[in-house]
């Protein structure tokens, strides 16, 4: 869809490559490879963050340029309907006073919702492995999982879980985000709870390092039109992705600091290589 719109807004030809394998490292990896003459650009996500310290690849947010970042989605906190916990913290002082009795999922080891229920522990004073982490293959199959009584708790963004939410199977204790969704405004953050916690996926778009400041410029102000547009505020809200955009300078600052997080959870988990 990206791709397309650009096309039709700018009138030069793009394609699309589809580079995938490795866990994010094929397609991280040919980008951040590629000629800087801004004739390629890429999607960067949240995982490039961790390539490093797992010992997967030697590639990091150093290997490129930003151009934006075009989503967010939060971290939420997903239990059944039926559990016994009113709020996040009811459930974190629980977990603190029964260490291993509950389950969690929502993706691989060291997968982007496993890494927000470390730091969700962590910052609230609690060991993480009082959570054991089951690992599975994304949100769907965790939330059937939920239901079904393997796990306890699923970690995912709230999108994921909406239409379980309003079927009255699971319930959202917390988001982990500065402010809440809008969509769901009764579910609190954690921050309001006393856990200064914020963790969630993100998406965003890059050229390699060394492309040259005014491509960056063109192909900046080319692609916001192109996320401003309406077509892609529809496509982003069917497909349950968050718009949440940073322009480069910020976008830049906010990989430093993803990278650094990142880093500290996976060592905290034994993660890290």
């Amino acid at each position: 869809m990206l791709a397309a719109l650009l096309e039709n807004m700018t009138g030069w030809k793009t394609v699309v490559e589809n580079k995938v394998g490795g866990g994010g490292t094929i397609g991280h990896l040919a980008m951040a490879t590629a000629p800087p003459d801004g004739h390629t650009i890429g999607v960067i996500t949240f995982e490039l963050s961790t390539f490093v310290w797992m010992g997967l690849a030697n590639v990091s947010y150093k290997d490129f340029k930003p151009i934006m970042r075009y989503n967010w989605d939060a971290a939420a906190i997903i239990v059944r309907a039926d559990a016994p916990w009113k709020d996040a913290i009811e459930l974190t002082n629980y977990i603190k006073a029964n260490p291993g009795k509950l389950k969690a999922s929502g993706t691989a080891k060291g997968g982007v919702w496993d890494l927000a229920r470390i730091g969700w522990l962590k910052t609230a004073g609690v060991d993480p492995n009082a959570l054991p982490w089951v690992p599975s293959t994304g949100a769907a199959p965790c939330l059937q999982d939920l239901i079904a009584g393997g796990v306890d708790i699923c970690t995912c963004s709230l999108p994921e879980a909406g239409p379980l939410i309003e079927a009255g199977k699971v319930k959202a204790l917390a988001v982990m985000d500065d402010k809440r969704n809008p969509a769901f405004p009764n579910v609190p953050t954690l921050k309001e709870l006393g856990i200064n916690w914020k963790f969630g996926a993100w998406r965003g778009l890059a050229v390699p390092k060394g492309t040259p400041d005014d491509i960056v410029k063109i192909l900046h102000d080319a692609l916001k039109k192109v996320i401003d547009s309406p077509q892609w505020k529809e496509f982003m809200e069917k497909n349950g992705f968050g718009m949440a955009y940073l322009p480069p300078d910020e976008f830049a600052k906010f990989l430093e600091e993803d990278f650094k997080v990142i880093g500290e959870l996976l060592k905290a988990a034994g993660y890290a290589q």
